[in-house]
């Protein structure tokens, strides 16, 4: 095959453009309101939208747009209150001790001291036993014990069968019994008869001496 017989016949699309004609495909200029147009409807539906929406929110009462709020789970589960939770024990908090009630203390009672003997009380020393000199005898032992009134002298028995210490108050009960004890007599009785104004030793037979 030869070259020419390669060749098509020559058409329209084979002839060499003019010199300021455009070569290739080009679009018509497009318009501005073609460029524009986007960015147009962008500024007005956005704020549009907005404020339907804002609109729709308001007027929403919670109620969802379709089915009955006695089939919405929301309506149908009632609200339950929570149990309260147990708190536990904190093993590091301090554990309250209970109040130790203490034992009433026993006042000890207070043992009054006696009273001290008078050894200025006035003191008669009688001898009803015969014996002379007994009186006198037992008169100075007692003044040697610090008593400062003795007297002596002679006595009856008047009934007694032993030697007696006898005091005419209670408030001299202390003095007899010094008296007594400085004596060695066993016998001390309260009388007013015999002792009016103070202590009356009456001696008898079985008085030591």
């Amino acid at each position: 095959m030869t070259k020419g017989s390669d060749r098509y016949p020559e058409d329209e699309f084979d002839a060499e453009p003019a010199q300021d004609a455009p070569v290739g495909v080009h679009r018509a200029p497009r318009s501005w309101w073609s460029r524009w147009w986007p960015f147009v409807a962008v500024v007005v539906a956005v704020p549009a939208l907005t404020v339907g929406f804002v609109l729709w929110a308001s007027s929403w009462d919670g109620r969802l747009p379709f089915g009955d709020d006695e089939t919405s789970p929301a309506a149908a589960a009632p609200e339950t209150s929570a149990a309260p939770e147990e708190t536990a024990a904190d093993p590091e908090a301090p554990v309250e001790e209970a109040p130790v009630e203490e034992a009433p203390v026993e006042e000890t009672p207070v043992e009054e001291a006696p009273p001290a003997p008078d050894l200025a009380a006035s003191v008669r020393v009688l001898n009803a036993s015969g014996i002379t000199g007994l009186a006198a005898g037992a008169g100075a032992d007692l003044e040697d014990a610090g008593f400062t009134a003795v007297e002596t002298g002679n006595g009856n028995a008047g009934g007694s069968t032993a030697t007696t210490v006898f005091y005419g108050t209670p408030e001299l009960a202390a003095t007899a019994q010094q008296v007594a004890t400085t004596l060695g007599v066993a016998n001390v009785v309260e009388s007013a008869d015999v002792a009016p104004g103070g202590v009356v030793v009456l001696l008898l037979r079985d008085f030591a001496g």
